[in-house]
């Protein structure tokens, strides 16, 4: 027979970025406890707004199992000693099962007597099992916790204020410091009572009849369905911001949506302003018109219902309007000084107090980005105007509106910089050089942007590398796994080549000699760095659902260039499951592994004179084909054709010849088929059954 059982922990209101992620954690870890504990159930559900989180168990058995079995243990010469008493051995295998010596007997299988014993076990209860829910509270775990009352050392997200914990309609009294669980919960906080539940089915029902949508997915339902109704009476368009959505979705327990409305004298300023103070501060949604232009009206969710609606709105209204009175007065008053006020401003901006000022980042990234506008032959313009951006490029730093809105950063950078007529690619650079901001987020779109972006993410890895400000495994305060992440993302999608293990010296050296910030010169310190950006080559394969074994073959290559490991990587991807692989493969490691057994060094210079027969002037000419062949897609079809050549040439010839001429001049042949086969990765890697 089973039950559903209701578990409710009741709380101060919590931060909305932590609702879902707890009422997760805390089915997931009623579920392994279930499992642990040998109560079988049917599933999970769960229930959370900012003041619950509840689960439900579905057809709960009401006990465990009972366990009625023979367990085998030692040999009866194991189990006993010369003297016929009890060994380690059995004494320790009864008491795994709570049992005595008293219960062994012995019986023979296969000519040898072994232990027995007849265990016979009757299943806890669930109501007992299930006071151990107080456990699974003291377990989770969150970003920030509280302590309260006379409690020196349970934490948890907000003071805990009720407990419901029901087994159909009986009370599991879970106790957690000094409250106890029992059938009562609580309603909307200003529209509803306290309810006392029957049965722990009774819950979504009753909760709604006292203004609280407990089902997190049917809140956000209504929340947008209400949006739409209320956007197709007024002919408007919105762009439902899902992280914005989720968020307001755990900001209330009884959702009603309302439109709000501004002075239209507020749209002269950059729409991202107003954006950011109705969507980032206000939590309100920005409404369209027809022709996707940003218009004076909000949109924005109550905790309650439809009750003194026009107080909401017009409360609602004057707090915005205050914001972009704020903003209107920044954006007059920044526009009153010329760019160089604030670029000038930057010399006594420190951009960490280990490396030196802003002003002189910008400098080192201008170095950074000429030399690397060298490497990828950018045109002349191009190069003037990355230039002029990374002159600029962090002024908004010092500005009003971004000392206000610090969300602004590079937006109003761009903003400036077009209303003081610098070029469209200088202006957007000054945005751009930000992205990606996030992981995964929008890489910058312009030639300009792109290498601004690299250079300054660039120089931050290096400065902060120099200074040994260094990522650890669980700490990176300034974000540089995401920066060199960034990076390669942006390589990738320009299709720039960039060796780091050439490179590096050459920068570091180059901002020695150039900028006021001197950085120390190591070698080790450069192969680090290159190594860190490699490993973000990995995040980025593995997020690209490349093969392990590719993964891994590709990387275990001496090549640093993103877009080369890439294209490896890509053959062998598209390659793997072709008829030829294997063999082709299994060629190439079969060399390799020669070249190791025999230790060889040599400079793989062939000379035609010492060969003996046609099979070695067949590989050499197969390998002279591929000798200038960069792109790897060609390489790996010219050994797809050189690997019969190459099994012919194992079939007629012994590689460590007794002349040592001949020895040496074979393993150059062979090592100049692995030099080549290098540019695909350490082919010993791949899985190939």
């Amino acid at each position: 027979m089973t039950k559903d059982y209701l578990f409710e922990i009741g709380t101060e209101e919590m931060p909305a970025h932590v609702v879902a992620k707890s009422v997760k954690q805390l089915a997931d870890r009623t579920q392994k406890f279930l499992k642990e504990n040998g109560l079988k159930f049917k599933d999970i559900k769960t229930f959370s707004t900012p003041r619950r989180l509840t689960i439900l168990v579905e057809d709960l058995a009401e006990k465990q199992e009972d366990i009625d079995e023979i367990k085998k243990g030692p040999a009866k010469k194991i189990a006993l000693d010369q003297d016929k008493n009890w060994t380690k051995a059995a004494q320790g295998f009864v008491r795994g099962q709570n049992m005595t010596t008293d219960d062994i007997y012995f019986e023979e299988l296969k000519g040898t007597e072994y232990a027995y014993i007849h265990v016979q076990k009757e299943g806890k209860k669930a109501t007992d099992i299930l006071l151990g829910m107080s456990d699974i509270i003291k377990a989770m775990t969150f970003p920030t916790k509280m302590r309260w009352g006379d409690s020196n050392d349970f934490e948890f997200v907000r003071p805990i204020h009720w407990l419901v914990s029901l087994l159909d309609n009986e009370v599991v009294p879970v106790q957690i410091l000094d409250i106890t669980a029992g059938r009562k919960t609580e309603g909307h906080r200003f529209l509803g009572d306290s309810v006392v539940l029957a049965n722990a089915d009774d819950y979504e029902d009753a909760l709604r009849d006292q203004f609280v949508i407990a089902d997190a997915k049917k809140r956000k339902e209504m929340i947008v369905d209400q949006m739409n109704e209320l956007v197709k009476q007024n002919n408007w368009k919105i762009k439902m911001d899902a992280n914005l959505l989720e968020e307001v979705t755990n900001l209330v327990e009884y959702p009603t949506v309302f439109a709000g409305s501004f002075d239209k004298k507020y749209l002269e300023m950059p729409q991202e302003v107003l954006i950011t103070s109705m969507k980032d501060n206000q939590r309100y949604f920005e409404v369209y018109n027809q022709d996707d232009q940003l218009i004076n009206h909000f949109i924005s969710v109550r905790n309650g219902n439809k009750d003194y609606l026009e107080n909401v709105i017009s409360g609602n209204e004057k707090v915005l309007v205050a914001r972009l009175d704020d903003a209107q007065f920044f954006y007059d008053e920044d526009r009153k000084y010329p760019l160089s006020h604030f670029v000038d401003k930057l010399k006594n901006v420190s951009f960490h107090d280990k490396i030196g000022s802003m002003s002189e980042k910008m400098e080192r990234v201008r170095i950074i980005g000429d030399y690397l506008a060298k490497q990828w032959n950018l045109d002349e313009q191009t190069i003037k105007d990355f230039d002029r951006a990374s002159e600029l490029y962090k002024f908004d730093l010092v500005t009003q509106m971004v000392g206000e809105f610090a969300e602004l950063q590079g937006v109003m950078g761009m903003h400036y910089a077009k209303l003081a007529n610098e070029k469209d690619d200088v202006a957007v650079a000054i945005k751009e050089h930000y992205m990606p901001t996030t992981s995964e987020g929008e890489l910058p779109q312009t030639v300009v942007g792109s290498l601004l972006s690299v250079a300054d993410k660039l120089d931050t890895i290096i400065t902060f590398f120099a200074v040994d400000m260094i990522p650890t495994s669980s700490n990176d305060p300034y974000a540089l796994r995401r920066y060199a992440y960034g990076i390669v993302r942006i390589l990738i999608n320009q299709k720039w080549s960039l060796a780091f293990n050439k490179v590096l010296p050459e920068l570091v050296s180059a901002l020695n000699g150039k900028t006021p910030a001197k950085l120390p010169k190591s070698d080790e310190k450069e192969a680090e760095i290159a190594s860190f950006i490699r490993d973000r080559i990995n995040q980025y394969l593995t997020k690209n659902n490349y093969k392990y074994d590719i993964i891994d073959a590709v990387l275990a290559s001496s090549q640093q260039d993103p877009i080369q490991i890439l294209a490896a990587a890509n053959v062998l991807q598209l390659h793997h499951d072709d008829e030829q692989f294997r063999p082709v493969v299994e060629s190439l490691i079969r060399i390799n592994n020669i070249l190791k057994k025999a230790k060889h060094k040599g400079n793989n210079v062939v000379n035609p004179d010492l060969f003996v027969n046609e099979s070695e002037k067949e590989l050499y000419s197969g390998v002279n084909n591929l000798q200038d062949l960069t792109d790897l897609t060609q390489l790996y079809d010219g050994f797809v054709k050189l690997q019969p050549i190459i099994n012919f040439y194992f079939e007629n010839n012994m590689i460590l010849d007794k002349d040592e001429a001949i020895k040496n001049n074979r393993l150059n042949q062979l090592g100049a088929v692995a030099q080549l086969a290098e540019h695909l990765g350490d082919l010993s890697k791949l899985v190939i059954k």
